[in-house]
């Protein structure tokens, strides 16, 4: 049997601000914007899940999406959603709150949990904005 990709869709809001502590405000600025702006921003985040599997000849699924709902809602939106990423969030403690950091660890809190349920975590995606995503395959 062939491997199929499934996906599914989450959404959650959360502030942060971009900021580098080894450098002055100048510099923040001058690199970061208004990604920089000391009293926080904010984003709609989407982010897409995509799993790969063979279906299961009990019930065709490579996995049941309620479980991946579930999950997703445990592992990314609980902690995640309408939180501070620089302040809240104990798996993004220490590190860069820009979407290229956070969708690395994103899918460092996924990809076990998945892979306990008998199917591999193949890709994701994750929406800062409408205009700006990015995707990540994992150890690449």
């Amino acid at each position: 049997m062939k491997n199929v990709y499934v996906t599914r869709r989450a959404r959650f809001n959360a502030a942060h601000k971009l900021w580098n502590d080894d450098w002055d405000e100048a510099k923040n600025l001058e690199v970061f914007g208004k990604c920089a702006n000391p009293n926080w921003h904010g984003h709609n985040y989407e982010l897409h899940v995509t799993v790969k599997g063979v279906p299961s000849e009990d019930t065709g699924y490579c996995m049941n999406l309620k479980d991946l709902k579930d999950i997703i809602k445990d592992k990314v939106e609980e902690p995640l959603d309408h939180r501070n990423l620089n302040i809240d969030v104990p798996f993004m403690q220490g590190k860069r709150t820009s979407t290229e950091i956070l969708i690395i660890a994103i899918w460092e809190e996924l990809e076990d949990v998945i892979a306990e349920r008998g199917c591999q975590l193949h890709h994701i995606r994750l929406y800062e904005t409408e205009n700006n995503y990015a995707d990540y395959y994992g150890g690449e």
